[in-house]
Order: C-alpha cells, then sequence, then structure tokens
C-alpha cells in the first residue's frame, strides 16, 4: 500500500478498525495524511496552521498504547483537522482575522478537548473566512480556500477548509460549527457530509450569547459513518454551556439499520420562501423522483413560514454585538466587511424587533414540529446554486433577484438553523455545472441518532447508483499550486510554534 495515496483515502472507521487491530500505525497514518498535504493543500488552501512535528510525537505515543495492549478511544490514533475559529492549546489559532496572525491559545476548546481524550490527534486548522462570518471561505491571513472540483470557485463556509481537506482526503475527520449553515453548505459545495446538530449536543462554551441557539459546533466527514463516528466523540454535558445535554454517545454509535421502504418523506424545493436558481431546482426534483420509488411517502410540504428573513437577521446581529461591539468601538479596521455589516445592521433594531424575530422564531419552531408529526424526514437542497468564483464575495444576484445582503442566499439552511432541528448534507451526485450536489437532510429536534441513521441508509443506496453516489474531485488536476488563492493575503501569515516560534507548526 502506497501510504500518500492509498492509505488516506480509507474511511477513518476503517483505519481506527486497522489501528485497533495493529494492521497500521498511527505514525504511518501521520505520516501518509502529512504527505498528502503537502502534496495537494497547495492546489486548494484548505490547511492553515500545522502541527506537524507535534502530531508525529503523539502519534508515537498512540502506536505505543496500542503496542502496550491499552484502552483505545473511539479516535485513537486519527489525525485531525479543527476549524480556525476553535482554540487549539499551543497551536495558531487566528479566526481568519489580521488582528489574531499571532494568537496561540493555551487550552483546547471543549469540542477540541473532548476529541483529543478519544484519541484523535490534531494535526493542522483549516481555513475560514474572517472571523467565520459568511460561505465564502477567504481572508486576509491565510487567503482563499479553492474547490477541490475547480479551485477558481467557492469551497463553501465557513467550514470551507475542512470540507476541501475532507474531499482530497487530507484528513479522516474535521471539525466544523454552523449558524446559518457553515457546517452543511461547504460540505455540499465539496461532496462530503456536514451535521448540524441539535443544539446543546455538542457543547459550546466559546458562544458568548450561552442561551443562544443559533451557533452550534459539529463534526465534518467523507460518510455518514464518520461523521456520526466522530459526533459521538464530541457530546456531553458541560456546566460552563447552559444548552448543553447529557447525551449518551450509546444513542449515536453505532448506527442502527434503517429500513428506507418505511420512510416517510416531506421535500421542499425553497421552503416556500426562499430563493433558488432553477438548475438547483430540477436536479433536486430529479433527485425526489430517484428516492420516491424506495420509500413508504414522499410528498411535497406547504410550509406558510412567516418571515424567517427577518427573523435570521434580527437574531443573527444580536449575536454579532454580543460577539464584535467593543471590537467594532475600538478598531473597526480589523473587522472584515461582513461582521462589519453584521454589528451596523444591528444599530436599527429595537427591543420589539427581537422581540418579535423570538416569537418568530418559535412559530418556525412548532411548524416543524407539526410536520415531523407527519413525516419521517424533510428533504431540500443545501445550496440554491452551483459553486461561483471565490473571488465573489457572496451570491449577489440568484434567478435575476439581488439579494439583499451577504448571506440571504444562505436561506436554505438558516431556515432550518432557525428551526434548530438537526439536519446534514448528504452528497447526491453532480449538478449541471459538473459540481457536487448537496442534498439537506433533516431531521426531528433532538433526533440526532435516527437522522443519522436514515440519512445512511440514503446514502447507501445512492452508493449503488453511479448518477446518485459521492462524487470525487480529479486529484490528477490537483497537482499544481494555485498562487492566486493567496492574493487577497496583505501580509504574510504569523509563524509560530507550540509554545514558541518555529517549533514545529509552520504556514501551509
Amino acid at each position: 500500500m502506497h501510504p500518500d495515496t492509498e492509505l488516506p483515502e480509507r474511511s477513518a472507521l476503517d483505519l481506527r478498525r486497522l489501528i485497533g487491530r495493529r494492521e497500521i500505525s498511527p505514525v504511518e497514518l501521520m505520516q501518509a495524511c502529512i504527505a498528502r498535504i503537502e502534496r495537494f493543500n497547495p492546489a486548494v488552501n484548505a490547511i492553515a496552521a500545522t502541527g506537524f512535528e507535534r502530531a508525529l510525537e503523539q502519534a508515537r505515543a498512540a502506536e505505543a498504547q496500542v503496542m502496550a495492549g491499552a484502552p483505545l478511544g473511539a479516535l485513537h490514533g486519527l489525525p485531525l483537522g479543527v476549524k480556525d475559529l476553535q482554540d487549539t492549546a499551543g497551536l495558531l489559532t487566528t479566526y481568519g482575522n489580521a488582528g489574531l496572525r499571532g494568537n496561540v491559545p493555551s487550552a483546547d476548546n471543549t469540542l477540541v478537548a473532548r476529541l483529543r481524550a478519544a484519541g484523535a490527534i490534531v494535526t493542522a486548522k483549516t481555513n475560514v473566512p474572517d472571523m467565520g462570518a459568511g460561505a465564502n471561505t477567504r481572508n486576509p491571513v491565510w487567503g482563499a480556500t479553492g474547490n477541490p472540483f475547480d479551485p477558481a470557485l467557492n469551497a463553501g463556509g465557513s467550514s470551507g477548509g475542512s470540507a476541501a481537506a475532507l474531499a482530497t482526503d487530507m484528513l479522516p475527520i474535521c471539525t466544523g460549527s454552523d449558524t446559518g449553515g457553515s457546517l452543511r453548505i461547504p460540505a455540499a459545495l465539496c461532496g462530503v457530509v456536514g451535521l448540524r446538530p441539535s443544539p446543546g449536543l455538542v457543547a459550546n462554551t466559546a458562544r458568548p450569547l450561552g442561551w443562544s441557539v443559533l451557533s452550534v459546533l459539529g463534526p465534518m466527514g467523507r460518510d455518514v459513518a464518520d461523521t456520526a463516528l466522530q459526533l459521538s466523540a464530541s457530546v456531553g454535558f458541560d456546566a460552563h454551556d447552559p444548552l448543553s445535554v447529557d447525551a449518551s454517545p450509546d444513542a449515536l454509535w453505532p448506527l442502527r439499520q434503517v429500513d428506507l421502504s418505511t420512510l416517510r418523506i416531506g421535500y421542499s424545493e425553497d421552503f416556500g420562501m426562499c430563493i433558488v436558481d432553477p438548475e438547483i431546482r430540477r436536479v433536486f426534483r430529479d433527485r425526489i423522483e430517484a428516492i420516491r420509488p424506495w420509500v413508504a411517502r414522499c410528498e411535497p410540504i406547504d410550509w406558510q413560514l412567516g418571515d424567517p428573513d427577518r427573523a435570521f437577521d434580527v437574531l443573527r446581529a444580536e449575536s454579532f454585538v454580543a460577539a464584535f461591539a467593543d471590537t467594532y468601538r475600538r478598531a473597526p479596521e480589523t473587522l472584515g466587511p461582513n461582521v462589519r455589516a453584521n454589528v451596523e445592521m444591528a444599530a436599527a433594531i429595537t427591543l420589539a424587533d427581537r422581540a418579535w424575530a423570538h416569537l418568530e422564531q418559535t412559530r418556525i419552531a412548532r411548524r416543524f414540529a407539526t410536520v415531523f408529526e407527519q413525516f419521517d424526514l424533510v428533504l431540500a437542497p443545501t445550496t440554491p446554486l452551483t459553486p461561483f468564483p471565490w473571488t465573489e464575495l457572496y451570491a449577489g444576484r440568484i434567478d435575476g433577484q439581488a439579494m439583499r445582503n451577504y448571506y440571504q442566499w444562505l436561506g436554505l439552511t438558516y431556515v432550518v438553523t432557525l428551526a434548530t432541528n438537526p439536519a446534514l448534507s448528504l452528497p447526491c451526485g453532480r449538478d449541471e455545472h459538473g459540481m457536487p450536489f448537496g442534498l439537506q437532510v433533516v431531521g426531528r429536534l433532538r433526533g440526532d441518532g435516527a437522522l443519522l441513521a436514515a440519512a445512511q441508509a440514503l446514502e447507501q443506496a445512492f452508493d449503488g447508483q453511479a448518477a446518485l453516489r459521492r462524487p470525487r474531485p480529479a486529484l490528477a488536476a490537483l497537482q499544481t499550486a494555485q498562487p492566486a488563492l493567496k492574493s487577497i493575503v496583505t501580509h504574510p501569515p504569523v509563524q509560530g510554534g507550540e509554545g514558541g516560534p518555529a517549533a514545529g507548526m509552520t504556514a501551509v
């Protein structure tokens, strides 16, 4: 087995089994992933800071535990990519922001700490938009992340680096986070799986508004099983997150088998209010017709959701004021245009607006609850258009209609955010431009395990049809670096180390 080309292409689940059976070494796997990053990352720019020396040291320790017969965690020895919005002890964490070029946290955030405890080895940070604002992964520190299927196009965001790293098999598992679609959108555009869990399932102690359900942390993987495996190692109560719940990993893993013929599926092209390109509508209708014979029911839903756009405007602005108002007053030049737009929007929002938005969100959540009295899953497109060039900050027009702001084009995902139901993007063939098509699969609130199990059943059915199975990028076309991806970097990235300069951490 050639380690650079074959070993990292195995699923995370297979790799963990091979490690447990002593058929491969965590060191061998780490070396193969590092070699693959060095080979393919220049073409997509998915990886930000790296900690290769420390990762190799930890892989050697993981190998020693295997050989000693010690108990092994669910992710033992698996290289992990961590989204650059999530603190990693001793490893540069910039949030894609020029003011944080030299930020090396002293502690992991809760999610990273849990994944380390399960045996995962933090190998690299994955690229994000400036402060995570927007669904196009580009920033002034690391530059832009290109789509693995065409590096001139958008990889999505804000977990775009994680999605692109997974699509090119540079890492077996990666973390993400999601407010308006940041796990689901890049997964859809890059042809991988991204899960937005129910709020509180994965503790998030970094969220400024502790009671807000908008922002969640979650897993990304190349298939449903890998995603579920990572989720099972991520859950648990944390007293510093008032929304967190004491979930049992056993409820999430292993996934139960689901008979597709028993499922009742409801679907919508646009939730009755989203602007969607005609091409995506056609592709989605084609997918629904393919799924229809497999399931018990497959019916359209009349949503009547009110005004989710305005509700999301208000609630999103509220969260951005909580996170960035002080920085906006002191040093607005350090914030990107998307962040500033959200903070400035809040200036015109009143207490009455906030009360209305919370009431509207409650109505939306209750409408979803009513729908799930009749259906087991809801299907919709994940994104309203095919990937656009990363040089465009956001999608300004869809189907001839101008977007009101930089995130209105994310309506298909932020409607589900408002409802708070768990949702994932499942690869489902290609669109009419040959780019990955992501099917948004929504489950019952707190039904994350059932959602993943049903999604795996769909995935298995898709895998039997060439037009529906997960697409893979042409790796031969990714052998050449794309200097343009670095073109929006205004200063060279800080290169520091684990506890000091140049101690095993470099910019890739």
